[in-house]
């Protein structure tokens, strides 16, 4: 590993070898790498070792450079550590965080996922005002294959040439993505489009003008005069007793000029790839959709374990919680099947699904759960390594948020911002609703002080509200473990100046001092699991290990922390004895094996670490007899099997064999007590196990049978 660290015409206070010294070693400080210095870029991308270059303002000057040198066979990575942290009013006392971010970027490339596949030959459907949508064509015509959708003439009108093939109606549906759109219309205009020659004469000849630069008939306007009609005899294209015509074609891209105020195809926040809307001016939309011709791939940003899925039991809805987020409506509901289904084309790798699914049957996969564990396990430990105090970790997109952070480095250079905080280390992700509740307390158990999430306006309004939830139960662990202050923030900025202002009063809230401390004395050393369940009580686990609560006598200790109801993937559940048959549904319906019988006698028993919070049980108790309590027992017996209802068996009248619970018959016979059917020995029957009831059936001479004839009397 050889890592090249650049302090352009030293504007860092870099120091070399305290920072060598926490990498294992020795670094030379450069001032033109890219430059006069170039020399020993090319000599380290020869040795075949991987090489971290401390750049990613020149990284395309870098890149280019290992190509043209002869022998280069070194993989190369860049990171930056001039924004984030050696430009900034705390430089100086920023090298721990240059250490982390250095150590970060030697980790292992995550491994490969697998890819979805788009395919498209260039047909375009571009949707919107005749002139409008003309314009967009002449822009787009000689790289792919133009359908133009007219809604109205416009400002000018269709041009007198036809250069474009143009359709009409009544739009039914749009649905699909890149190479696969599906559009399905009804053909409801007088004037076909495909007769017509563009003559104008039906413009000329309308009394009542009703016949536009489109092409087509306003009928709210015309009175039937069908001077259109006569004057277009010879092309025939316009048929007023022409019934509306079902028509459906497939496209691969679509272009939309209407405006959102004209209720947009897509309603979704995020769009599917290959859907574009343009405004008519900013050109680069234009440049992305000629660039669609072809085959292309994106990762598979998920997976998805059934098993584990608490959606559905039964035709019963229990968890729903990645349907009702999903902002690209990817997500729909099988539970036919128990299930959910994800389609990968429309998936935009958000990631907040998983982020709110309490199981881990959704996990995100670019990268996954594992690796980014690693990652900021590594940060924390070479920051507290290098000597860093009170590690915050800065979570951001690498597209808006990412732009953000660069400008806040400009302006701290430019000494008109103060730039990221010595002890905040930026994290970026492909999207900040991937990383929730188990990858923050995660980071607090590896020496995190503070978690901060930064929100753009990338993001869905629901993203906001999921992740104030999981922020609000993780708070609510840490404080009620008694590890004091605030440790998860959202940071909504727009600007750099709004980024600054709020990075400088959360870092500085972060510090206040306490008696009682902020997180664990000794950072945790567990690696992050690949279940989510798994890693969540790893996590628990380490973090009451070390609580200041926990290490009080035992009748000090609160028996459970209460947790906030909305998003705890964390609880118990309360059944009413007064209500419950024992009919064990809740246990046919648990999906975690929290719930369990006991084979031996009526009983429904429970293991808290398995519960999810899903709700099937209670959705599926007939009696209503179930509550869910969001909490974290702080007790041995979370993790081990007690009951929470149960009954003597109730035994036959006749052969005293138990065939089901006090309760449950108890409540039958009172139900039936007053139908006909059950009166005296018929209800007398009900009380017997079923053996017993047949025998008696066929034993009782006033008995009626099917055939009419009853057996001889006992002798």
């Amino acid at each position: 590993m050889t890592t090249l660290i650049c302090n352009c015409n030293q504007t860092m206070p870099l120091q070399a070898q305290a920072l060598g010294k926490a990498l294992g070693e020795d670094l030379t400080l450069h001032t033109t790498l890219c430059r006069r210095e170039a020399g020993h870029f090319q000599k380290a991308v020869k040795t075949g070792e991987t090489v971290v270059v401390a750049c990613t303002q020149e990284k395309r000057l870098f890149s280019e450079l290992a190509e043209q040198t002869e022998g280069a066979i070194s993989p190369i990575r860049f990171v930056n550590i001039r924004e984030t942290g050696g430009w900034g009013r705390e430089a100086e006392h920023a090298t721990p965080k240059m250490a982390a971010l250095l150590a970060a970027a030697r980790l292992p490339e995550p491994e490969p996922v697998p890819t979805v596949t788009y395919k498209s030959s260039g047909r375009v459907l571009i949707m919107g005002a005749l002139d409008a949508a003309e314009r967009a064509a002449s822009f787009l015509s000689d790289a792919m294959q133009v359908t133009i959708w007219s809604e109205g003439a416009g400002k000018a009108g269709g041009s007198q040439e036809r250069r474009f093939p143009v359709v009409a109606g009544r739009l039914q549906s749009l649905t699909g993505w890149l190479g696969a759109f599906d559009v399905s219309w009804d053909a409801s205009n007088p004037i076909d489009l495909d007769l017509c020659t563009r003559c104008n004469a039906c413009v000329a000849a309308c009394p009542e003008q009703a016949i536009g630069l489109d092409y087509q008939v306003d009928l709210s306007r015309c009175t039937s005069h069908r001077d259109c009609v006569k004057v277009c005899e010879a092309a025939g294209a316009i048929d007023f007793s022409r019934e509306a015509r079902p028509q459906t074609e497939r496209f691969d891209v679509v272009l939309d000029l209407r405006s959102d105020k004209a209720s947009p195809t897509f309603s979704s926040h995020a769009l599917p790839q290959g859907y574009f809307r343009w405004d008519g001016q900013e050109l680069q939309t234009l440049l992305k959709v000629r660039e669609l011709v072809g085959e292309f791939e994106k990762p598979r940003f998920f997976a998805y374990k059934q098993k584990l899925c608490a959606h559905s039991r039964n035709e019963q809805v229990g968890c729903n919680a990645c349907v009702d987020i999903c902002s690209a409506e990817a997500i729909r509901s099988d539970k036919s099947r128990q299930q959910i289904v994800v389609n990968p084309n429309l998936c935009v790798g958000c990631g907040a699904c998983t982020t709110v699914c309490p199981t881990g049957a959704l996990t995100y996969a670019y990268p996954r759960p594992a690796e980014q564990g690693a990652k900021i396990r590594s940060l924390l430990t070479a920051y507290q390594a290098a000597g860093g105090r009170d590690a915050a970790l800065l979570l951001h997109s690498q597209n808006k948020g990412q732009a953000l952070i660069d400008e806040l480095g400009r302006g701290a250079q430019l000494k008109v911002m103060q730039g990221v905080p010595a002890r905040v280390m930026p994290v970026a992700l492909w999207h900040t609703a991937s990383v929730g509740l188990e990858l923050w307390l995660s980071a607090v158990a590896y020496g995190a002080r503070q978690v901060m999430v930064l929100l753009t306006d990338e993001e869905a309004p629901q993203y906001r509200a999921a992740l104030m939830d999981q922020m609000a139960v993780a708070q609510s662990l840490l404080n009620g473990l008694g590890y004091t202050g605030v440790h998860f923030q959202l940071i909504e900025a727009k600007n750099p100046a709004s980024l600054d202002a709020d990075l400088q009063r959360l870092a500085a809230r972060g510090l206040k001092a306490s008696a009682m401390p902020a997180g664990p004395v000794a950072a945790a050393r567990h690696a992050v699991q690949a279940e989510k369940r798994s890693n969540l009580e790893l996590v628990l686990d380490h973090l009451m290990a070390q609580s200041p609560v926990m290490a009080q006598e035992e009748q000090m200790r609160p028996k459970a922390l209460d947790l906030p109801a909305s998003g705890s993937p964390l609880g118990t559940i309360v059944v009413d004895g007064g209500k419950c048959t024992l009919c064990m549904s809740c246990v046919g319906a648990c999906p975690s094996s929290a719930l369990q019988d006991n084979p031996l006698q009526p009983e429904i028993r429970f293991i808290e670490k398995n519960c999810v919070q899903c709700g099937l049980c209670a959705k599926t108790c007939p009696e209503d007899a179930i509550t869910l309590q969001s909490r974290l027992s702080l007790v041995p017996e979370r993790q081990q099997s007690r009951v929470l209802h149960g009954s003597p068996p109730y035994a036959c009248i006749r052969c005293s064999k138990p065939f089901g619970t006090h309760k449950g018959i108890e409540t039958m016979l009172g139900r039936l007590a007053g139908h006909s059917m059950f009166q005296g020995l018929a209800l007398e029957r009900l009380k017997m196990c079923g053996d017993c009831r047949v025998v008696d059936m066929f034993t009782d001479e006033n008995q009626v049978r099917i055939t009419g004839v009853n057996p001889p009397k006992p002798q």
